[in-house]
């Protein structure tokens, strides 16, 4: 199995894992950040985000640099099963999911305090996407 059908694999396994704000376990919640380093563990993608990660950053994103080192290279066009998504929800709000096809995402959802696999809402827009490298040698971790 590729590293994109492990992360897509991974994250449909978190599906109903309790939200939790800055979460990182999935055995005690998971925020949408968790949920995509939760993804990105079970391709053996270690990640850590930056230090002053905060849910409602206008401009957050994972250093580009960081990508790079862990073979994740930016996409463009349709997108496909372990897509790593950055979405602004709202004017000030950016969120993080998996793709799961073209159209549905998980992400942990906080009003529902869980994660979920839902459609892409219309309204939400699509900031970057990230595809994991096919089988790149070894495994690949980053420090910022």
């Amino acid at each position: 199995m590729d590293r994109a059908s492990r992360i897509a694999r991974a994250a449909g396994d978190l599906v109903g894992t309790p939200f939790r704000l800055q979460g990182r376990d999935p055995s005690i919640g998971l925020d949408c950040i968790g949920v995509v380093l939760a993804s990105l563990a079970a391709a053996k993608i270690t990640l850590a985000v930056p230090a002053d990660y905060r849910p409602q950053r206008r401009r957050f994103t994972f250093p580009h640099e960081a990508l790079a080192a862990a073979r994740l290279i930016e996409a463009h066009g349709p997108r496909l099963a372990g897509d790593l998504l950055l979405v602004q929800t709202a004017p000030t709000q950016v969120h993080a999911a998996v793709a799961v096809d073209g159209h549905r995402i998980i992400h942990a959802h906080a009003g529902l305090r869980r994660v979920v696999e839902s459609p892409l809402p219309d309204h939400w827009r699509v900031l970057a996407c990230w595809r994991a490298a096919a089988n790149p040698q070894g495994a690949t971790s980053w420090q910022r």
